[in-house]
This record gives structure tokens, C-alpha cells and sequence, in this order.
């Protein structure tokens, strides 16, 4: 399958949810998480948070991410990112999914595009559970900006503009950050209004 730009936005998006679920899975939400977090519960679309769930437990609650719950099934991240983590997922809402091109998601959901589709959610996803106060230290401490390193392999470059962080990926797509601080049991959602590219 060869993608375009659009396309890729596309299969990025769905990455993004599939790895947020994919991670919440790993963590049975009956183990002791040991939260330095507030327990405060987040509202998410309207839908209640709750840290001590993990990110799948959530997502499949969270009326804005039913577009990468359906991705993270189709990508077969369930299993294969089965494991405590703790994870930070850059998360974008089907707001995000409704910017790209008629039939990119549908194309990227078909069995013979699986590789793809994970390539792309695996771009959304940072190891760790970083939280916005430690990103923006992270910038701060570099000068202006940050680079994370994602599961995919691929960097992530964020900066604060006008008081939000923005990421900026390697096709120098930007996407910024409309929620902070989402905290699960086995990691943390910060909520973005574009998909990231890997290149």
C-alpha cells in the first residue's frame, strides 16, 4: 500500500487510539499501581476517567476515541502491547479522524494493511508516563523544545506555542495538545487535534 501524506495522516490517527487501548489492556485494572498522580477523575468528551482503570477500560467509554478503539482491535496491539507499561499516548479524537481524506480509515483497517496501521499508531505512543508538567520541564530544559522518541522508533519534536504544547513530527505536520494529564493505571492520554506523521 503506498501512502500518501493524507493517507498517512490517516493510519497515524488510528495509531494513537490503538496503542492508548492496546496499553491499557496490558495492565489488569485489579493490580496495585502505585499512582503518584492525582486520583482526580479526568472528563474526557464527557466520559468519566478514572485513574485507577486502564486505557482501554477508559477509551471504550470515551465518546470522542470510538475511531481508534475500533483501530487498536484491527491492528492486533491488544496482545502484542499486553504488558504493565506505563505508556504515554498522544491520543487524537475523531475530530482529527474526520480531517483526513474519505476512505484512508477504511483502507488502513483491511487485514493486508495491518503492518501499516501499526507502524502508524506505534508513532503516537512515548515509554513512560509523562505528564504535562514533566514534558514542558523536559522543553524548558532543552532549550525550547523537546525530542521524544516514540515506540515506533521515530521522534517527536515538542515545543510550548502560545501556552500549548505542540508536536511536531518528521513530515513537519504539527498537532496540538487540547488535553492534558489523562492518567490511567498503566499511563497517562494527552489528547491531540491531528494525527503525527513518521515521515
Amino acid at each position: 500500500m503506498t501512502l500518501t501524506r493524507k493517507s498517512f495522516r490517516t493510519a497515524l490517527t488510528l495509531s494513537a487510539a490503538a496503542l492508548a487501548l492496546t496499553v491499557a489492556t496490558a495492565t489488569p485494572a485489579s493490580a496495585d499501581h502505585h499512582m503518584t498522580h492525582s486520583e482526580e477523575v479526568s472528563m474526557v468528551g464527557g466520559a468519566e476517567m478514572y485513574p485507577a482503570k486502564n486505557i482501554v477500560e477508559n477509551a471504550v467509554n470515551s465518546p470522542i476515541h470510538t475511531t481508534l478503539v475500533a483501530a487498536v482491535q484491527a491492528a492486533g496491539l491488544v496482545e502484542t502491547l499486553a504488558s504493565p507499561g506505563p505508556f504515554t499516548v498522544f491520543a487524537p479524537t475523531n475530530d482529527a479522524f474526520a480531517k483526513l481524506p474519505a476512505g484512508t480509515v477504511d483502507t488502513l483497517l483491511k487485514p493486508e494493511n495491518k503492518d501499516t496501521l501499526v507502524a502508524v499508531l506505534t508513532y503516537h505512543v512515548v515509554p513512560g508516563r509523562v505528564s504535562a508538567a514533566e514534558l514542558i520541564g523536559m522543553i524548558e530544559q532543552g532549550g525550547g523544545k523537546a525530542e521524544l522518541t516514540t515506540v515506533a522508533g521515530g521522534k517527536l519534536t515538542a515545543r510550548v506555542v502560545g501556552g500549548k504544547v505542540v508536536l511536531t513530527d518528521a513530515a513537519s505536520g504539527t498537532a496540538t495538545v487540547t488535553q492534558t494529564d489523562v492518567f490511567q493505571s498503566n499511563g497517562v492520554i494527552h489528547v491531540t487535534d491531528s494525527v503525527s506523521l513518521p515521515g
